[in-house]
């Protein structure tokens, strides 16, 4: 089996390849590293390769292209993890919000938006690609935030395609490690939108523990999340970290015009991670790729890429069409939903019924993803400013038109309809 990773050269990817060269269960024999950066794939592809040859895993080869159709030809898995402008881009998503009030972070909000803008056009270029060269039935797999919005239009372009984040399994092998239990044990009840999600039940051998976690480490909780103690008891959930940027928003801007763009940190991590992937000598995942970020990103991926191959029928949490899930949304929608993953695909597990505080929220940020999406297909400042109007943290004319300004002049190098 050919799987090619779309933005191989990204310093994730080492993560991915330790996954692969540990795993017992997917048949793969050729990994093809794709992305543009010729000098960061030579030093990501050194290292991957030494890694496999550490755990013995001759007969897996690794090759490094900048050519995308020879990276995606006759393929059966496609991984999608680009980040179009680097961390340079980033950085700008950080911080031109700040001058409207609004808060700067590359997934959510206005510099959500503006990567969403960049980042649709090239993977519908890469999926478009797929289609024609790589093998029939093959599976895109979108890591590429912000993920919902990939996903959605992978999907209303007609891809075969499933949408994958790790916050999911981030909270429940903490759960399980807090629990003292093997995190095969665990299960979530995971309820919401990429990077807009609560945890309403801990499943430990299918009976909800939650109320014991919250009752014995809601203040390891709410340090993790980074919001009050108090709330975390009071909402009986576990909200994601993402949800700060809704909940405190006004506390994260004052904080982020205070402290340097997480990206000039993340840049920086990226620089001493290739000069550790130079090293002829390193064959294992060095322990800075911990703050990189993207914990367990190798095992949801290869878990998913595995039962999308073997029928398996186990239930994962991934970024699927809403399809009746949540009756408040439109069947299009896409959500971030516990689903059984077999040959054709996921298949959203029923749902509890969503309390009103969680469904206003969702039904609102879906609404604004749908937007977003018609602006990074089509284009066009209109499209833009109504998106950003219809974001839950902007969603005033006089900040919406500004940001829409910022947005346009700070990503006019990637726009083909400016």
């Amino acid at each position: 089996m050919k799987m090619a990773v779309i933005g191989g050269g990204s310093t994730y990817t080492p993560e991915l390849i330790d996954g692969i060269a540990r795993s017992s269960k997917l048949a793969v024999d050729e990994v093809v590293l794709a992305d543009p950066a010729a000098d960061r794939l030579d030093l990501v592809g050194g290292v991957s390769r030494r890694m496999l040859a550490r755990e013995g895993r001759s007969g897996i080869t690794l090759r490094t292209t900048t050519d995308l159709d020879d990276a995606v030809t006759d393929a059966e898995v496609v991984l999608i993890q680009l980040r179009v402008g680097g961390q340079e881009a980033r950085r700008g998503d950080e911080t031109f919000p700040l001058a409207c009030g609004c808060v700067g972070q590359e997934t959510t909000g206005a510099g959500g938006l503006a990567k969403a803008l960049r980042t649709v056009p090239v993977v519908l270029d890469v999926a478009d690609r797929v289609r024609r060269l790589a093998a029939p039935g093959a599976w895109i797999v979108d890591f590429t935030n912000p993920v919902g919005i990939v996903t959605r239009a992978l999907l209303d372009a007609g891809h075969r395609a499933v949408g994958l984040c790790n916050v999911a399994i981030g909270f429940q092998r903490w759960f399980a490690q807090l629990l003292d239990v093997a995190p095969e044990r665990v299960q979530l009840d995971h309820l919401g939108l990429n990077h807009l999600s609560w945890e309403r039940a801990v499943l430990l051998d299918g009976v909800d523990v939650l109320p014991t976690l919250l009752a014995e480490h809601a203040e390891d909780i709410a340090d993790r999340i980074e919001l009050p103690v108090g709330v975390v008891r009071q909402l009986g959930t576990v909200p994601s970290y993402y949800l700060r940027y809704f909940y405190a928003h006004d506390l994260v801007v004052r904080e982020e015009l205070t402290e340097p763009p997480r990206a000039e940190k993340v840049a920086e991590i990226e620089r001493q991670l290739l000069k550790l992937y130079a090293d002829p000598e390193l064959n294992t995942k060095p322990e800075l790729l911990t703050q990189r970020g993207g914990a367990f990103y190798s095992e949801a991926a290869l878990d998913l890429v595995t039962s999308l191959l073997s029928d398996t029928g186990d239930v994962q949490i991934v970024d699927i069409r809403n399809q009746g899930t949540l009756p408040f949304l439109p069947d299009d929608a896409v959500i971030e939903t516990p689903a059984r993953i077999t040959a054709s695909g996921a298949v959203a597990l029923p749902a509890a019924p969503v309390d009103p505080l969680y469904a206003g929220l969702i039904a609102h940020t879906a609404a604004y993803e749908e937007l977003a999406v018609e602006a990074a297909v089509l284009g066009g400042e209109d499209r833009v400013f109504k998106a950003l109007l219809a974001h839950p943290l902007i969603g005033q004319i006089e900040q919406a038109q500004a940001l829409t300004q910022n947005l346009i002049a700070d990503n006019k190098g990637y726009l083909a309809w400016v």
